[in-house]
């Protein structure tokens, strides 16, 4: 049988929050659960008492109550949530107005500074009364082009808590990339700094701004943060004003936090633009913060002494599930840089000097972090840790075993997935359950995620689509610039009625764990048999000899081949012994069908900025389709490679 990496004591389980929340819906609804699995099976069954159960847990604040918790549980797209309700997200997250600190912040190479709940406070109340003086309304959009940094948490805010939309892009977005978004959603204030570091360099963000500007006159006013230089040099930008002069120099101010309703637009949040112009969803307020709220109090854990960090940027969802954290009274570290510099164990020594219990980061940095030889558990005092997130991509079975193996014994792993589209999470940790190697821990509360088969049946222990058969809060209220919901409709709905079909290739096992195979629109279909892109990735990274690699099904004589691509690790070489093992590994831990007709080598595997592969460009590529918008890549030049490979044309 097969045995878990790690079993929360029970001593954890009772002091849980999940455990706490168990115990008040046996109470409140006489029920006896014991189990996660039957607390889940309730929650999915039961939607409108869960969800109002959670609302009283999380203590939402609002200035009235709902009617209903929902109107239609048979209608998705379109079911409305908690109508009647009024509210305001930014009153959600600045409930606490204390000295427990509530940001710090480390910036590449530079000393931590910290902001206390009531300083956050004091700040956000002047730049809000700033944003009111200049016209702001409920409804306007408010864009940030920022790194990770104190001032974009407290200019969302500020925004949000006047009722303006918030939306944001990460400062190493193209212009083109930016454009694509902003010019879209058309934003009234910018909010920038001069610049941000990478690597031990400043980069200038004000010249990118400058040509941005050109292209989309909605905007009125760009307030810019200092942080590359003391004294930016703003005169070329229209409109200009720096930070410390745009926020009221009152003290002692109140935020009027604006009541509106519970679908009010929060966020708007973009899809990675790969495949065309990036599709801009718009998110409620209510919907992303009793989600998140869940995800972060529950599934998490997250209670007021804690220390929670995510590596992430602006332009993620995750920096917008961390800054929901402020919501639990918790501490947020916020890091802005490259996470190996100036050595690869930079972020660990910031989680020792910091006293992090709750760490977040992707699979891709596990994995680099693993080929460098780091071993943070015995190089820095990791104490405190109790909980390691993993995102992004599925995270395979030797990123879970070099976890426990390299940085801690005793901590909670917990892979976790979801997507832009609902600002969280479909499957993800659970602090009551064990934790097995590839697997992620469960299927969050009120989620009702199934597995569907090639016929659209529910399966168990088989492979099939990611779908979820219930709405959900969080899903999105419309996308922009779709007036009768075709782009809506057809991202999610237009596979299974009235079904949410998210992309992803899964399993769901007996005891309701989740083991993820790749996105379902790269699954690879050699011999009409349907193989995911992760259980290749899985056998071949283990191998010391490869650094990365990327596997796509390319068309051929009226069927399809599998052909992997390699990264191969500094000093080693792609020789016919090395594709034998790559082979063998792949035969015998995977299947015959899993073994690639082409191992090619590769200087780069190609990225979005979100640090996800990209398959579907490189298979555009090599059957000479055109790969739209390569701005949201990291990387797009090294697609080039991928288009002259005589290798591809050969039997």
């Amino acid at each position: 049988m097969e045995r878990p990496l790690w079993t929360p004591s029970e001593e954890r389980i009772k002091q849980s929050n999940m455990f706490r929340f168990m115990n008040l819906a046996n109470d409140r609804y006489g029920r006896n659960f014991v189990e996660y699995q039957e607390l889940y099976d309730w929650s999915v069954t039961n939607i409108a008492e869960f969800w109002a159960l959670l609302w009283e847990f999380i203590d939402v604040k609002a200035s009235k109550s709902y009617d209903r918790v929902i109107d239609d549980l048979a209608k998705m797209p379109g079911a409305e949530w908690f109508p009647g309700a009024e509210l305001n997200f930014a009153e959600n997250l600045l409930r606490y107005r204390d000295d427990h600190t509530a940001l710090i912040f480390k910036g590449e190479a530079r000393d931590s500074t910290r902001i206390t709940y009531a300083e956050l406070y004091d700040e956000v109340a002047r730049v809000a009364d700033s944003l009111k003086a200049s016209g702001i309304q409920p409804g306007d959009r408010v864009a940030g082009f920022m790194p990770n940094m104190p001032q974009t948490i407290i200019a969302m805010l500020a925004a949000v808590s006047l009722g303006a939309t918030w939306s944001s892009c990460s400062p190493d977005f193209g212009v083109k990339g930016v454009l694509d978004r902003f010019g879209q959603i058309r934003p009234k204030v910018l909010f920038t700094a001069d610049g941000y570091f990478f690597k031990g360099k400043a980069i200038d963000s004000l010249e990118r701004i400058s040509d941005i500007l050109k292209q989309i006159d909605s905007v009125e006013k760009v307030v810019t943060v200092p942080y590359v230089n003391e004294k930016p040099a703003i005169e070329k930008i229209p409109n200009a004003v720096l930070y410390d002069d745009f926020k009221s120099g009152g003290s002692g101010l109140s935020i009027e936090f604006r009541q509106l309703p519970f679908s009010h637009p929060l966020y708007i949040m973009y899809s990675s633009g790969t495949t065309g112009l990036p599709k801009c969803m718009v998110q409620s307020a209510g919907g992303v913060f009793v989600n998140q709220m869940k995800e972060l109090v529950l599934h998490t854990d997250l209670k007021r002494e804690d220390t929670i960090f995510y590596f992430t940027t602006c332009g993620w969802m995750m920096w917008n599930w961390l800054t929901c954290s402020l919501g639990t009274g918790a501490s947020l570290m916020l890091f802005d840089g490259n996470p190996f510099h100036p050595g690869p164990g930079a972020l660990w020594k910031m989680a020792q000097d910091e006293k992090i219990t709750v760490f977040g980061t992707s699979a891709g940095y596990l994995s680099a972090l693993q080929n460098a030889g780091v071993k943070p558990g015995k190089e820095y005092d990791l104490t405190p840790l109790r909980a390691l997130l993993s995102t992004g991509s599925p995270l395979p079975v030797e990123g879970f075993e070099f976890a426990y193996s390299d940085i801690k014994q005793d901590f909670q792993l917990a892979s976790i997935s979801g997507g832009t589209d609902l600002n969280g999470c479909f499957a993800l940790g659970c602090p009551i359950l064990p934790v097995y190697a590839g697997e992620l821990q469960c299927r969050g509360l009120g989620m009702k995620v199934e597995a569907y088969d090639e016929n659209g049946r529910s399966v168990i222990g088989e492979k099939g689509e990611l779908v979820c058969t219930a709405p959900f809060p969080s899903m999105p209220i419309y996308f922009w610039d779709d007036p009768d919901g075709v782009k809506y409709h057809k991202a999610y709905f237009d596979v299974y009625p009235n079904v949410w079909r998210h992309g992803d290739y899964i399993v769901v096992n007996e005891r309701g764990g989740v083991v993820i195979h790749g996105r379902s629109d790269a699954t690879l279909n050699p011999g009409g048999v349907r193989i995911g892109t992760a259980e290749i990735y899985r056998q071949v990274e283990q191998l010391d000899e490869i650094e990365d690699s990327l596997v796509v099904g390319q068309d051929w004589k009226n069927d399809v081949r599998v052909v992997l691509f390699v990264k191969i690790a500094d000093g080693c070489e792609l020789t016919d012994e090395l594709k034998n093992r790559i082979r063998k590994t792949i035969r015998e831990n995977a299947s015959p069908r899993h073994v690639p007709a082409r191992i090619i080598q590769v200087p780069d595997i190609p990225y979005t900025l979100n640090m996800k592969k990209v398959e579907l460009a490189v298979k555009k590529t090599i059957e000479q389709r055109p790969v739209l918008n390569k701005d949201a890549l990291r990387n797009p030049e090294v697609l080039d490679y991928y288009a002259g490979l005589h290798e591809l044309q050969e039997d």
